[in-house]
């Protein structure tokens, strides 16, 4: 039978409920190709992440939402590059392929006159669903439409102007994650320019007003921090993306939730978590404790800090043929 129609069938076994609650499927209810995926070691995935990423997956296959034959998961508790950064998951089951590829996670910011709750570059301590937050906020995701758009032009390796078109594929979530269209969270390869300045391209169809283009200079931010999106490689985008044409799931660890049991724990000196909620031991170690930040807590703080006089707006680009 084929693997769409057989999820149909048992997906209503895979009740989804809160992070408290794991999925109800047993290790054993999973394929045995992709049991051999699971552990904590270099491209292997968490066996929570994996459950929770297929249960969702089962669930909104059996509901009719999706109909991708993959679907996708992130372990956020991961460190971000080197030998163990491979925390963005493409599981496919009906060709029976796993692929784990890296991906950058929220920055987060430190601003004056706010509680600091920026990220470093290699481990996340600070999660969160507030708007203007630039955190990761796990939980349940399905994919929506892709939106490809023009960034400006940049100098190739061929010392060539070419044009930037970056492709951004929205996520539409539920519970914690419901404001992802609202604040803007999908996925997007990691390149943007910088240091944009205008140039005269009254030809280009990219061209203001006034006839001018922008030109930047291109920087590669892969394995780097986001504004909370889900970022990848330009190499990784190119194969991650056309599997998105049609919608499907997408399950971030670790949920509010998750994150509070960690961080009780550690403050309980516990001397591992094994026995309680995972968490990927070199970041912790390099954390200390994790922490979530609601959007409840953090935005009001946040307004406070927009309500500060800004300054003059810039004139408008302008530049001279």
């Amino acid at each position: 039978m084929h693997l769409l129609k057989r999820l149909c069938l048992v997906g209503t076994i895979a009740v989804w409920g809160t992070a408290a609650s794991l999925a109800t499927e047993q290790p054993s209810d999973i394929p045995a190709w992709l049991r051999s995926h699971i552990g904590e070691g270099e491209g292997q995935i968490a066996q929570v992440v994996l459950q929770r990423a297929r249960a969702l997956y089962l669930k909104k296959v059996a509901e009719g939402i999706v109909k991708n034959p993959c679907y996708f998961a992130m372990d956020a508790t991961r460190p971000n590059g080197g030998r163990m950064g491979k925390r963005f998951y493409t599981i496919c089951e009906a060709d029976r392929s796993f692929r784990a590829v890296s991906t950058g996670h929220g920055s987060g910011r430190n601003m004056k006159g706010v509680p600091n709750f920026a990220n470093g570059r290699e481990c996340v301590k600070n999660f969160g669903n507030a708007l203007d937050s630039y955190l990761t906020t796990g939980g349940a995701y399905v994919t929506a439409e892709t939106r490809t758009s023009f960034k400006g032009y940049y100098r190739n390796s061929a010392k060539q102007d070419a044009a930037l078109m970056r492709s951004f594929v929205q996520f539409d979530g539920e519970g914690e994650t419901a404001n992802a269209r609202e604040r803007a969270i999908g996925g997007h390869p990691a390149v943007l320019l910088r240091k944009i300045r205008y140039r005269w391209r009254p030809r280009s169809p990219h061209a203001n007003e006034h006839g001018c283009g922008p030109v930047g200079t291109l920087e590669d931010y892969a394995g780097g921090r986001s504004n909370g999106c889900t970022t990848w490689s330009r190499s990784d985008a190119e194969k991650i993306i056309p599997l998105l044409k049609d919608p499907t799931t997408l399950y971030i660890y670790p949920e509010s939730e998750d994150i509070k049991a960690v961080a009780q724990a550690v403050s309980a000196r516990k001397p591992h978590l094994r026995n309680s909620s995972y968490w990927n031991a070199v970041c912790l170690k390099q954390i200390g404790a994790p922490k979530f930040w609601s959007r409840e807590q953090l935005e009001p703080l946040l307004a406070q800090y927009h309500r500060d006089p800004e300054p003059a707006p810039s004139r408008p680009a302008t530049c001279k043929p």
